[in-house]
């Protein structure tokens, strides 16, 4: 008699860099492997609905390519020649590089980089903790929320909004900036549930008639880089027709009169003629805006990769302070909670260990640091040693042409703690195997809500696969780096964080799930003040005094409009390079995560670029042809995509496909740069003058 294998649901929070962070039901077969994923009903964020990609993880979890024991390289770097060897092994010769540099060239040319490829506090962070008790090179994060996170509190004054389960009780959503089919699915649950509820419209701003504007009402599509000029002539429109409410203004901006009269010369035509968006487009839009009090802003990430990015994401935001949205549930504005959560991640991180004097390099600019430029380095040394855990630059980081030649270097000791042999991994001395998300405990927020909640370890893990905390103990031990951290489990670090933290321990937390941090109504509202010392939204931003954390001021700061504007800091096209590229999100790729799934592969197929048909005819292009795109970074060839939900000079190429994947094996970020974006940092992915040509024969 057959009997049927033994199924439990168990719940986890997805880990995965994405602003949902969705709540989980697990099937857990026989306790040793996964099945179905859904999103849990129980969380009224996510509400039963996750994204394809996820809902297929066994497919990940169980790949027959995982990374199961620790390697050492065997052949030149790059070569993919590799023999096994014990943990005991990797680890003693991890430490014996780590300390050999420290010996010959200074504690600060070991650098451990990491990032998001899990949001899990203990998992991410963890690495920290090492950098700064051993006094190594410190991390600044710059390749994803930087500039939009500015931009968004220089106006309410913290990284907080509306509650985002609202959009379902809203008359207008306003998507901006972000592709959610795409990215972060549960914002179309709560849209949707809105029109279909309500009868509200779903506008969608963005630079191509991607699958979320094919879902909208209304389609506002924008040249990359003009969404400040947009938003100008709406708040123009608003004036200049009475939609302002001048009574919220009174009492709740710092300068409405400046700026209204900022805003007489920053009319529809003057935007149309910057942003592509025709007149017309843009007074309908501000009228609906200035028509609909409950209006919501729900503004993406997408800010966070251009030049002027953070000027635009506070322009942006501003609309809805003009019409005083912020006053009605349904309205107002969301970009992120990060202000909300009130972690205190010092055990975790080693706080107590923290040297202000060691020098801290931009994860953006590993390009540039590990091929010496000096300025990149901040007058340091060479970086001869690293850790790699989370990450993948040699296929995400900008200007790939300095991270290949960085990598290659003979003299640079580098392990990679991963999944999967990444584009990274086949560049490094040792590999280890890590672990995925249900097979080790971890502490996760939502970016795009308002739930904390534990991940529990649901499965062992294949082989002899080890977490990044593991790792972090191993090494420890070796390199004689003291601190509490080290010496406590994932449910110990977890339970010590929530307790100094304010939120109680981790069984409690446990317990409950998922649970809902959402400040009450006035306060998401701002209706007591914004977070400003003078509790007025700003529409006037000191951009050398923005009111979040500092890596210190980069860029052309100084040189930021404080009122709403275009600000023409982009790289515009010119008469070299008459295409702008913006590099967006795909819908089955997560940065490199699920590149080696096979259905994400499937669905994605080789790497494209979208091209407006008439521009294609001007060149000679016909669809499916090998193009090569090029500046003054580098090269890259693909496949043309023609498609006319593009202005004319503007290219589209979903990503990010692995290098290999491209013609020729150079991927998409060789034409991306590095330059710190004003004013804090960031790398500006969507931002690059190209050209673009039929591929030669031989690529």
């Amino acid at each position: 008699m057959n009997q049927h294998a033994k199924v439990d649901i168990r719940h986890s929070t997805c880990p995965h860099d994405c602003p949902s962070a969705c709540a989980l039901d697990v099937e857990v077969i026989e306790g040793r492997s996964i099945g179905r994923v859904r999103g849990s009903k129980q969380q009224t964020y996510t509400a039963g609905v996750v994204c394809a990609k996820v809902a297929r993880y066994a497919e990940r979890i169980h790949h027959a390519e995982r990374l199961m024991y620790p390697l050492r390289r065997t052949g030149p770097k790059g070569s993919g020649q590799f023999a096994r060897i014990s943990w005991d092994e990797a680890l003693d010769e991890i430490a014996a590089r780590f300390d050999a540099a420290e010996r010959e060239f200074g504690a600060e040319s070991v650098w451990p980089y990491y990032y998001a490829g899990t949001m899990g506090l203990v998992m991410r962070d963890g690495l920290n903790r090492l950098s700064h008790v051993k006094k190594y090179s410190r991390f600044y994060g710059t390749i994803c929320a930087t500039i939009a996170r500015i931009g968004f509190a220089a106006g309410t004054g913290k990284i907080a909004g509306v509650d985002p389960r609202e959009m379902a009780v809203s008359d207008l959503v306003v998507i901006w900036g972000t592709n959610p089919v795409n990215t972060q699915v549960n914002v179309m649950t709560h849209a949707s549930r809105a029109r279909k509820e309500r009868g509200a419209k779903i506008a969608a701003v963005d630079v191509y008639n991607n699958e979320t504007m094919k879902q909208a009402d209304i389609k506002i599509l924008l040249r990359p880089g003009t969404d400040g000029a947009f938003a100008c002539a709406v708040m123009h429109v608003l004036f200049r027709e009475g939609f302002a409410d001048r009574d919220y203004l009174a009492r709740y901006t710092d300068c409405p009169d400046e700026l209204e009269a900022h805003l007489k010369t920053r009319t529809p035509e003057w935007a149309s003629a910057i942003s592509g968006v025709p007149v017309e487009e843009i007074e309908a839009f501000a009228r609906l805006v200035g028509q609909t009090k409950r209006s919501f802003f729900r503004l993406g990430y997408g800010f966070t990769r251009s030049r002027n990015g953070a000027a635009q994401m506070h322009a942006a935001s501003c609309i809805p302070a003009v019409t005083g949205a912020w006053q009605y549930e349904g309205g107002g504005a969301f970009f992120n909670n990060a202000g909300i959560w009130r972690f205190d991640e010092s055990i975790i991180e080693g706080h107590d260990a923290i040297d202000p004097s060691t020098r801290v390099l931009d994860q953006s600019k590993i390009g540039r640091i590990l091929t010496g430029d000096a300025e990149a380095l901040r007058g340091g040394g060479p970086v001869k040693a690293m850790l790699i855990q989370n990450t993948n630059p040699m296929t995400v980081a900008p200007e790939q042409a300095l991270v290949r030649q960085g990598f290659a270097r003979e003299d640079l000791f580098v392990a990679v703690h991963e999944q999967f042999m990444t584009e990274t991994a086949q560049m490094a001395d040792i590999v280890l195997p890590a672990t995925m998300f249900m097979e080790h405990d971890d502490l996760y927020y939502g970016g795009g809500h308002q739930h904390i909640s534990v991940g529990p370890k649901l499965i062992d893990p294949p082989g002899e696969c080890r977490s990044n905390h593991e790792v972090m103990q191993g090494l420890g031990r070796r390199l004689n780096a003291v601190h509490p951290g080290f010496d406590m489990t994932p449910r110990q670090l977890i339970d010590a964080t929530l307790k100094k933290s304010g939120h109680g321990d981790i069984d409690t937390l446990e317990a409950e799930l998922w649970r809902d941090l959402q400040p009450d109504f006035r306060t998401s509202h701002y209706l007591d003040g914004f977070a400003h010392a003078d509790k007025k939204f700003h529409f006037k931003v000191d951009w050398g005094k923005v009111p979040v954390g500092t890596g210190g001021l980069m860029g052309a700061w100084d040189k930021m409009p404080s009122l709403p504007d275009h600000w023409t800091i982009i790289e515009e096209a010119d008469a070299q390079h008459p295409f702008r590229l913006a590099t967006s999100p795909s819908r089955s790729f997560l940065n490199t995560s699920f590149n080696e799934t096979p259905s994400s592969q499937a669905r994605e197929g080789a790497p494209t670029v979208m091209i407006h048909p008439d521009d294609a005819a001007s060149l000679s292009i016909a669809d499916g042809d090998a193009v090569t795109l090029g500046n003054m970074r580098g090269e890259t060839t693909l496949t043309a995509k023609l498609f006319d939900g593009v202005r004319r000079g503007v290219l589209i190429a979903e990503s990010i496909h692995p290098n290999k994947s491209h013609i020729g094996g150079r991927g998409i970020n060789m034409l991306t740069g590095a330059e710190a974006v004003a004013p804090l940092g960031g790398a500006a992915f969507h931002d690059n003058k190209v050209w673009i040509r039929k591929a030669s024969a031989v690529a």
